[in-house]
């Protein structure tokens, strides 16, 4: 990772489950075309390895859980020459508010973010879509493939079968099944969850959660009770949130994403913290 110092804060993107860094080509394209140096590494396992590549050997995603995902960034984010924006989507949202507990960036987005460890709140919808994961906990260290039907429901409910179906094959790889596990067991096991967030921590950098209005994966209800669960505590910390009309859980590259991108952007250049130049 050659991170150059550009005089604008970089921008780490962190990817969600079933994405690669692919997922982010929109977002990243558009904030370097605006002078940011942009940094989207893969989680452990699927690094810069290409879509076919994990679909035909996905041996090494087996057992890797969101601690180690979290290391992983954080080691990668230190490398760097100051804070970042650091950004996530679906899980790699939870991920982002993993980091934020641990104060290595200027400014958050989760981008549609899952659950960090205390929030119950989970639409039917939702848990449609962890169901071919969850029904079989003896898989619970694999790394199971994302079907076309399925990936329609999670991914393209705003499009035909056919059309989501030529997206799943540009961008759909397996799951990290042990991620999906932990993420649901740590909603009920808010202080031992692996997913565990000081909710009222002072100093956190500023926090922006986005929903989408028709996402089936992480629906407006999930957004909602996250900012509630942060700003309940009283903490001085900024926590926003921005839901988008039609969205869905496709929204860093669904028709109009520039609109959810620059207002991302716009917002965390305006509430990121003044950080010595050193992360």
């Amino acid at each position: 990772m050659n991170a150059q110092d550009t005089g604008k804060p970089p921008i780490v993107l962190i990817h969600g489950l079933w994405m690669t860094p692919k997922s982010w080509d929109t977002w990243a394209e558009r904030f370097r075309s605006l002078g940011h140096d942009v940094i989207v590494p893969g989680w452990p396992g699927i690094d810069d390895r290409s879509v076919a590549d994990i679909r035909s050997n996905p041996d090494a995603l087996k057992g890797i859980g969101l601690t180690q995902i979290a290391d992983h960034y954080e080691r990668l984010i230190r490398a760097l020459p100051r804070k970042p924006i650091i950004m996530g989507h679906s899980f790699g949202g939870v991920i982002t508010q993993m980091l934020a507990d641990r104060g290595l960036g200027v400014a958050y987005v989760g981008v549609t973010p899952g659950q960090t460890a205390g929030i119950t709140t989970l639409p039917a919808s939702t848990l449609r879509t962890g169901f071919p994961i969850l029904s079989n906990p003896f898989d619970r260290n694999g790394a199971r493939p994302i079907s076309k039907g399925h990936f329609h429901f999670t991914f393209g409910n705003d499009l035909s079968r056919e059309a989501s179906d030529r997206i799943w094959e540009d961008f759909a790889v397996n799951s990290y099944n042990r991620v999906f596990f932990e993420g649901v067991a740590s909603t009920v096991n808010e202080r031992g969850g692996v997913t565990h967030v000081d909710y009222g921590r002072a100093d956190r950098a500023p926090l922006l959660v986005i929903t989408g209005e028709i996402d089936h994966v992480v629906p407006p209800a999930i957004g909602r009770a996250i900012v509630r669960k942060y700003r309940r505590t009283g903490s001085p910390s900024v926590v926003d949130y921005r839901e988008f009309p039609g969205r869905t859980h496709r929204i860093v590259s669904q028709d109009g994403w520039q609109e959810v991108a620059d207002f991302a952007l716009d917002w965390a250049l305006e509430h990121a913290e003044a950080q010595p130049a050193t992360a």
